[in-house]
């Protein structure tokens, strides 16, 4: 398959979680929490051990700048420009432009999503697949998170459901975009090594670190633990 096959397969989980808000499925929304501790533990290994050496190996001595980069835009967009923003389900009413906000914060995220995509398959099909599958893990809590503050918002639960369509279609045009822009085409690994590591640490592990009991606590590191299983994996059967 394409990159441009696994940025539509990931952009369905963002719809995905956008139709568990507009329909009220509690029980599958009860599963975004171990969703969301296991994408921090495989995102955050995927980044540190994969993305970082591989971009610091082709960008050269600014590929680190690249990184910083990517994760100050990211806490730009997120955390600055936006009033309010946490990942997981809304519970809370916010304004309108609190929902506007969060959209187009996570726009640019979900943008370096498909960044990531295209940047690992032109590295190799290995690394590729492991990059798909840490955005992958993230995509059904990107559409709860969206889908959620916007109905929160006061958004009807069909438009709200939509906006979660557009963090997909972000990533599509993070694919297309990463062959045909220079500095994406040479640093995109970098900049979405920045924003991988910010959306696991500062992002995903805050939602449940605070939280009593050892069942999240589990799911990180099963997730950290199941990108190396992972890895092991591709390798075995020849994925190069």
């Amino acid at each position: 398959m394409t990159p441009i096959v696994y940025a539509l397969i990931a952009a369905a989980g963002n719809v995905a979680g956008g139709l568990a808000v507009a329909r009220s499925a509690r029980f599958g929304l009860a599963l975004i929490e171990g969703f969301v501790a296991f994408g921090a533990g495989y995102m955050l290994a995927v980044s540190l051990t994969e993305m970082v050496p591989h971009a610091l190996s082709t960008g050269g001595s600014t590929a680190a700048g690249f990184i910083l980069l990517g994760y100050l835009l990211v806490h730009l967009t997120q955390h600055t420009l936006t009033p309010h923003f946490h990942f997981g389900v809304e519970t809370h009413s916010v304004s309108h432009a609190a929902g506007v906000s969060a959209l187009i914060g996570l726009l640019l995220h979900t943008f370096f999503d498909g960044v990531a995509i295209a940047s690992g398959f032109a590295v190799s099909n290995r690394l590729g697949i492991l990059l798909f599958l840490a955005i992958f893990l993230h995509k059904l809590p990107e559409g709860v998170t969206i889908s959620s503050i916007q109905v929160a918002g006061g958004t009807p639960a069909r438009r709200a459901v939509g906006s979660a369509a557009l963090l997909g279609l972000a990533t599509v045009l993070g694919v297309l975009l990463t062959d045909t822009l220079a500095v994406l085409t040479r640093h995109g690994l970098a900049l979405s090594a920045g924003v991988t590591i910010y959306v696991a640490a500062s992002n995903l592990v805050p939602e449940f670190q605070g939280k009593r009991g050892w069942r999240l606590p589990l799911a990180f590191f099963l997730g950290a633990a199941g990108f190396f299983a992972t890895r092991e994996i591709v390798q075995a059967v020849g994925i190069g």
